[in-house]
């Protein structure tokens, strides 16, 4: 998977859309394949999936917990469920039912967390979902998968009703770039290196990705070359990538779009600390809860624009190499 070049004029559509189309394609080539959702069909786009497979789509209604349950029953039947809500509810609210019913007993359950981070925008704070990574990252047996763009999220919707195993896929609201071409297919706990650079590796995950991108042409500017890696998978992590972008460079900078406690910069500065001596600088949103505005507005409230990190990123840099 490469980035588009530099001056491409980008499509752009919600990352939630590309899921839908994903799920269609993984209905058609396995048939195990159900989906079931908590009355929230046409937001996170499981009505491309009701429409071509009726017999295969339960409605649950308004109950996250019961739709985790049910979609781990199905699975021990043999069957591979996808479930979807806002993040927001699933996992936000029934994170006990999906670690006892599907991580514990390692069932193909895909808890797909729709409407996730700051971009929901004026639905404020409680449809914000900020500590999804966390939660989901700590349970044994999970993946954990934050795609840049609709492109890679169907293609990860894909590789992820092949897996069968327990996985949890973190999806935007708003529409986003999309900025990642077909050049190979999606494959879990493979990172991407979309920009070389000599001085310091910026990590993305999901929507940041894009803005370490033009964070990285400001730098630029500023004399510093960066390394643009992509991680679009937070469990399993591509150590192998990983560590040896932060072995060339020596500093490391993390962004995603939700906490930073227990999210996926903490979960890089894990894996560095425990091999080499590397300076971590992890941005996100820090110890705060969401606010209302534009998706736009929320990520510059935040510091999160492109400029916004490339500012942060500087000052970390001449810091450590004054």
């Amino acid at each position: 998977m490469h980035a588009k070049e530099k001056g491409t004029s980008y499509e752009m559509e919600p990352i939630r859309v590309g899921f839908g189309r994903g799920l269609v394609e993984a209905g058609r080539r396995d048939s195990r394949v159900v989906a079931l959702c908590a009355d929230l069909t046409e937001s996170t786009q499981m009505h491309l999936f009701r429409e071509e497979f009726p017999d295969r789509f339960i409605e649950v209604g308004i109950a996250e917990q019961n739709l985790v349950t049910v979609a781990s029953g199905m699975a021990h039947a043999g069957r591979i469920p996808f479930t979807s809500s806002y993040a927001a509810f699933s996992p936000g609210r029934n994170w006990e039912q999906i670690k006892t019913t599907a991580a514990l007993n390692d069932r193909p359950v895909i808890v797909v967390g729709s409407h996730a981070g700051l971009n929901v925008g004026p639905d404020g704070a409680t449809h914000q979902m900020l500590e999804d990574i966390a939660l989901m990252r700590v349970l044994p047996n999970m993946i954990v998968i934050a795609p840049a763009d609709s492109h890679e999220a169907e293609q990860a919707t894909i590789a992820l009703a092949a897996a069968e195993k327990p996985a949890y896929l973190r999806l935007a609201r708003d529409a986003t770039p999309v900025f990642t071409t077909a050049d190979e297919p999606f494959r879990i706990g493979v990172a991407h290196i979309l920009k070389r650079g000599a001085d310091v590796t910026l990590l993305g995950t999901g929507t940041m990705t894009y803005e370490l991108l033009r964070c990285a042409e400001v730098l630029h500017t500023a004399g510093i070359a960066a390394e643009v890696v992509h991680v679009p998978t937070i469990k399993p992590l591509d150590t192998e990538t990983i560590l040896s972008s932060v072995g060339r460079t020596g500093l490391a900078v993390t962004a995603e779009e939700a906490q930073i406690a227990g999210g996926f910069g903490s979960a890089v500065t894990e894996l560095v600390s425990s091999h080499a001596a590397v300076p971590v600088l992890r941005l996100g949103v820090d110890d705060r809860y969401g606010e209302s505005g534009a998706p736009r507005q929320l990520l510059e409230h935040f510091g999160l624009t492109g400029s916004q990190l490339a500012a942060q990123i500087a000052t970390f840099v001449r810091r450590v190499r004054p």
